[in-house]
């Protein structure tokens, strides 16, 4: 994998967070203010209050780490190197004719290869978490014409983007009292 844990925590960070609770936790029961460990630790103090009451009902359980976050991967180790390998393939390798890998292809390969059926939000997902991130090509239209922009930016830009005259009055006047 490009990124372990897709960028977040490593074991070791989480592991470290988790002392530092833990070492949190022995400053509460000895009865520190969450103001003094907030200091100590450099955390918030809501961290610090949001640590008390997990320690008050589920004692220090409570306070270790918890692993990664979000849903586990539905591919084992090996069927994701085996995905990584199809994806730094290319696309023609694959049997598609342009050099362009959709969600849509990715998940089909996905379910082809392995039997893994996966929603195109889950596969961004996934691909993230390995290292693989959304390329956009610059794509300019046949028609475009460079001259008649250059044109359009010194001529009418110019008038659009010009400050409007602060001298000029408003288009609401002021109001007369009610006669009654």
């Amino acid at each position: 994998m490009r990124y372990p844990d897709g960028g977040g925590l490593d074991a070791a960070e989480r592991a470290r967070r988790e002392q530092v609770r833990l070492a949190a936790a022995e400053m509460i029961e000895a009865g520190a203010s969450d103001r003094e460990i907030a200091k100590r630790f450099r955390v918030s103090r809501m961290s610090v209050n949001r640590w008390r009451r997990a320690l008050a009902v589920g004692g220090r359980e409570a306070l270790a780490s918890k692993g990664a976050g979000g849903a586990k991967c539905k591919l084992t180790p090996a069927q994701v190197t085996e995905l990584e390998e199809i994806l730094d393939g290319g696309p023609a390798a694959a049997g598609y004719l342009d050099q362009c890998w959709t969600l849509a292809r990715v998940a089909e390969q996905c379910w082809q290869r392995s039997g893994v059926e996966y929603t195109l939000a889950g596969m961004a997902v996934l691909l993230h978490r390995i290292g693989w991130s959304v390329q956009v090509p610059a794509r300019r239209a046949a028609e475009r014409d460079e001259d008649k922009i250059a044109r359009w930016r010194e001529d009418t830009w110019p008038v659009i983007k010009a400050r409007r005259r602060t001298w000029a009055p408003g288009s609401a006047g002021k109001t007369s009292r009610v006669r009654g």
